[in-house]
């Protein structure tokens, strides 16, 4: 039996929050925690996932779910901060707080698939972005998110984990089109009732 893997998922909210969706503040603030929320509702279901941390803030309280503070240095910075509070002697990933498309079993299989690796990766579906880190008990991260994040993710020892373009693993939302292309698939939720409302 594979071992359980220690989750963390930063969370951006408020009104700064998916800055490039168009609309007004309130209207992307409350469209950034219907996806946050989805996604670790999502996440906290997968049968893989042993305890999850999630860094920042969720307008709803969730079982199962430990909320830490964002330093409030950046994403890596905030990444770091999780990965300190979790178990270092099981598997640990580091899961983007935007994939409201994502469903447990998915996640389930790619750590699954990881556990074949010390270091391996999930690249959003453009190719060039990273969704999902996991790193083997014991192996530190060198998380490299951001502009080109496959590429340096990569160069740091990360192994690609192939997954099919339409998973909703690869679907990170940060455009309205992004969005859109996403809503093919099978929406979380809270997100689906907003983009519904706003059709």
């Amino acid at each position: 039996m594979l071992p359980l893997v220690s989750l963390v998922i930063p969370v951006k909210g408020g009104p700064g929050a998916k800055t490039r969706l168009v609309g007004p503040a309130a209207g992307r603030a409350a469209l950034a925690s219907a996806i946050a929320l989805d996604t670790v509702e999502a996440a906290r279901a997968s049968t893989a996932i042993g305890e999850l941390v999630v860094v920042g803030r969720l307008p709803t309280r969730l079982p199962g779910v430990r909320v830490v503070d964002d330093p409030g240095a950046g994403l890596r910075a905030a990444i770091e901060s999780g990965l300190a509070a979790l178990d270092a002697d099981r598997p640990t990933a580091v899961l983007l707080g935007d994939l409201p498309a994502l469903q447990p079993d998915e996640l389930s299989r790619a750590l699954a698939a990881a556990h074949e690796h010390d270091r391996a990766f999930v690249p959003d579906a453009e190719g060039t972005g990273t969704t999902l880190i996991v790193a083997r008990a014991g192996v530190p991260h060198a998380a490299r998110f951001g502009a080109a994040s496959a590429a340096r993710h990569r160069a740091e020892g990360y192994v690609e984990l192939e997954l099919p373009p339409f998973s909703g693993l690869r679907r990170d939302i940060d455009t309205r089109e992004q969005l859109e292309a996403a809503a093919s698939l099978v929406l979380g939720a809270r997100t689906r009732a907003l983009v519904s409302r706003s059709a």
